[in-house]
């Protein structure tokens, strides 16, 4: 596993603006003009933005094209996936534009609290309110941890 695989990490406050955009981490930005594909998920029943660059994309595309699932499942996943993300770059003041519609679907309001939560090869954002409730979610989760690793 190399780092690139673990490259969002953490939790970080931001503010979604009036015109639903959010500050990057600048460790988190890609180079220049370089995707970033947006879609609505759920993780733990709460609503987020995944946020996958072009790697996390194609891992998604790889899994369903490597699975054993017959090939009409394949292409019916394969378009759901592609019709429900959102092509989107970072502009040169570090943030990152969320579709309205997307943000609404996600719980997230302009001009509100959210937070970036780091997920590995991809990061989601939350509303605040749903950061809470998934933070506390994990935290209480057990997990059999025979790797020492909490």
């Amino acid at each position: 596993m190399s780092s690139s695989d673990q490259r969002y990490k953490g939790f970080h406050h931001y503010k979604m603006d009036p015109k639903f955009r959010v500050s990057v981490l600048s460790t988190w930005r890609l180079e220049a003009g370089e995707p970033f594909f947006l879609m609505v998920s759920k993780e733990d029943n709460v609503p987020v933005i995944k946020v996958l660059n072009q790697g996390a994309y194609e891992e998604k595309v790889n899994l369903v094209k490597a699975s054993a699932k017959p090939q009409p499942e394949k292409n019916a996943l394969l378009g759901r996936l592609a019709m429900l993300s959102h092509e989107a770059t970072i502009n040169d003041q570090g943030k990152l534009s969320v579709p309205k519609d997307m943000s609404e679907k996600a719980a997230i309001a302009a001009d509100s609290d959210v937070v970036l939560i780091g997920r590995g090869n991809y990061f989601a954002i939350c509303s605040k309110p749903n950061f809470e409730t998934l933070f506390n979610n994990e935290s209480d989760m057990p997990i059999e941890d025979d790797l020492g690793i909490f």
